[in-house]
């Protein structure tokens, strides 16, 4: 289930956070891009969560709590909204170093009385706020224990690590620039901000205090990926049928499908950049000399054969569809698990299937049938159709039993026209290519060291070095990143490619290291010679017998371009031209000359008659003349 949070982002702005050491980057800066990437990875993960965002150091006022001497340069800069592509241009342009210093303390209560007054009447699983400073400003301990009451009231929710690299952050999450003057190191206003959170952390049943405090450089880090986008699980309610007298009530979800980047893309001017500025109009138009116009209504389809089209109208179509008369998830049959092939997976996802809920009936005879499978090492041949609409598959479902749940994995299986059937001669038919015992060991040596699963000394303890269902998709990635600097950086070239993506794919290190050996040594075994191209020599019979066969394959090509011709089209145009061109370069190699000059004379005048002056502009285009 999609989890709505509300998040408040709270930056100092004080002068400290502005100062740095020559040739190094200020804290300030560093801040900006953590909210930058975590607004980014908000906003292209299509998130609802709703953040704001307070600044504390700031040379003005403006919160709900200002009084004469009281929560003073603390800024209410942007009240709980969803993200989007102004606020990463607040982030980036509008917010400034300020020259004044707040308490992040007084901070934090201004978040929590923002949080508590815009999220009345609404629903929210978490609330936190999020604190990037450097604490070098002073601060007081006076009202640290109404804090503690206040976050245990309003934030009573832990806030998960997401499985990707995740949104480390506890109710309070603190980015702490534990060391921004390396060469002096802390200072002692530092070191008593750290002491205060140290406290407030405790209080929050952090072990430690300061397990969920990340210095800039470790969050930048945590959030170099953009989110994937969250979806909604959909419930798909059917019934399982065996025969005509068994029904059980099910519900499916789909557990791994293809994520596609959505189509979103708008033409636009390219002057003003604007949508309504672009206006597009469709005409169907004739084929022939003056393109005679006709209305959408007076067109249907056809699908081409040969130079005839056969139409198909949408009644033809809607007629020629399987008529289902609505959703099924049926038995036909069952099979041994061992018969159906992991290469015979096919289709875009993959169901889950479980028993309806709060159905005590379902859930004991659909438990039954699970563990049934599972005993036997069979599996339920299934029948299945989406709704009415669709077309049925034919799927297998095998048990899946876990300590928390169990339940049925559907994927479907191939058609008879969906399998591809080659045969292949056999490479031990040729002495030649068999290989010895020295080459097979040393392949075996480097499929062993490229094992991708760790077995710890114990001998029980497996490590999976490459998780691909933790790798986000590289282009998804690279996509996000230069929509993000395209938004800010409208008439730059797109940045390179960022390293981290790039590495994503690589090779595991350990597994790199481990096969230089069997590498080399395959390298020994298996030689590798250039060969170079035999030059083929043309004798001077079989050159004789080419020029005496050159009017009847000249015909024959003739015929071959006339026949395009006959279609009319342009990908049709296109390969006669191709025969043209192979045409005039062969005449020339056998001089003949005159040969090709008579048939181009001869193809003008056809070109004239059957009203193809479009063919005979691509051919002036392409430079056919005559010799």
């Amino acid at each position: 289930m999609i989890r709505n949070v509300a998040i408040v982002l709270c930056l100092d702005v004080g002068f400290t956070m502005s100062s740095s050491a020559p040739g190094e980057e200020c804290s300030l800066e560093q801040a900006k891009k953590i909210m930058t990437k975590f607004v980014q990875r908000q906003v292209f993960a299509e998130s609802k969560d709703e953040i704001a965002v307070v600044l504390f150091g700031t040379d003005g006022t403006r919160n709900d709590l200002a009084s004469r001497d009281q929560y003073q340069n603390i800024t209410v800069h942007r009240s709980l909204m969803l993200p989007d592509f102004d606020l990463l241009e607040d982030i980036q342009d509008v917010i400034k170093p300020g020259s004044e210093q707040a308490d992040f303390l007084d901070a934090i209560i201004v978040c929590m009385d923002l949080l508590q007054k815009q999220t009345i009447g609404k629903k929210y699983e978490k609330r936190h706020i999020e604190l990037f400073t450097d604490l070098s400003s002073p601060v007081s301990e006076d009202q640290l224990e109404i804090i503690i009451w206040l976050l245990h009231t309003i934030l009573p929710f832990p806030v998960d690590v997401d499985d990707g690299g995740g949104d480390p952050s506890a109710g309070v999450h603190s980015h702490i620039h534990r060391n921004p003057f390396p060469r002096k190191g802390l200072t002692e206003q530092q070191k008593e901000g750290i002491d205060v959170v140290r406290k407030l952390m405790h209080t929050l049943d952090e072990e430690g205090g300061l397990e969920e405090i990340y210095t800039f450089r470790e969050s930048l880090e945590r959030l170099s990926m953009f989110k994937k986008i969250e979806r909604r699980p959909m419930a798909w309610p059917c019934q399982l049928t065996i025969g005509s007298n068994l029904s059980i009530r099910i519900v499916a979800y789909k557990s791994v499908t293809e994520e596609k980047v959505k189509k979103v893309w708008t033409t636009v001017d390219a002057k003003t950049l604007r949508k309504d500025d672009v206006q597009k109009e469709t005409v169907y138009c004739l084929n022939d000399d003056v393109e005679t116009e006709v209305q959408k209504d007076d067109t249907i389809q056809g699908f081409r054969y040969g130079s005839d089209i056969v139409p198909f109208s949408k009644e033809d179509e809607e007629q020629m569809k399987y008529k289902t008369e609505a959703k099924c998830f049926s038995v036909l049959g069952f099979s041994r698990s061992s018969q159906i092939q992991r290469h015979c997976y096919m289709g875009n996802q993959v169901l889950k299937v479980f028993a309806a809920k709060d159905d005590e009936n379902a859930a004991v005879a659909f438990s039954a049938l699970v563990h049934a499978l599972d005993e036997l090492k069979v599996v339920a041949v299934v029948r299945y159709a989406y709704d009415r609409r669709c077309n049925p598959q034919i799927g297998s479902a095998f048990p899946y039993i876990k300590d928390a749940y169990e339940c049925l994995i559907y994927v479907q299986l191939p058609y008879m026209e969906d399998l591809r059937q080659y045969i292949f001669s056999s490479l031990k038919n040729n002495k030649k290519y068999i290989p010895t015992a020295d080459q097979l060991s040393a392949v075996d040596s480097l499929i062993d060291s490229m094992n991708l699963v760790y077995e710890a000394d114990d001998g029980e303890t497996f490590e999976d070095l490459f998780k691909p269902s933790k790798i986000p998709n590289p282009h998804f990635q690279r996509l996000y990143q230069c929509l993000q600097h395209k938004a800010f950086h409208p008439n730059e070239p797109l940045p390179p490619i960022e390293e981290h993506i790039l590495e994503m794919l690589e090779m595991p290190s350990v597994v790199k290291e481990r096969c230089q050996g069997p590498l080399e040594k395959i390298k020994a075994l298996f030689p590798l010679k250039e060969v170079g191209k035999k030059k083929e020599k043309m004798t001077c019979a079989f050159f004789d017998l080419f020029i005496s066969l050159c009017p009847s394959v000249s015909q024959q090509l003739i015929n071959r371009i006339d026949q395009f011709l006959e279609n009319k089209g342009s990908q049709y145009y296109m390969k006669g031209i191709n025969c043209i061109r192979v045409f005039r370069e062969e005449a020339v190699k056998l001089s003949k000359v005159q040969c090709f000059n008579d048939f181009l004379q001869a193809l003008k005048s056809k070109v004239e008659d059957k009203a193809l002056a479009d063919f005979w502009e691509i051919m002036i285009q392409g430079r056919m003349a005559f010799f």
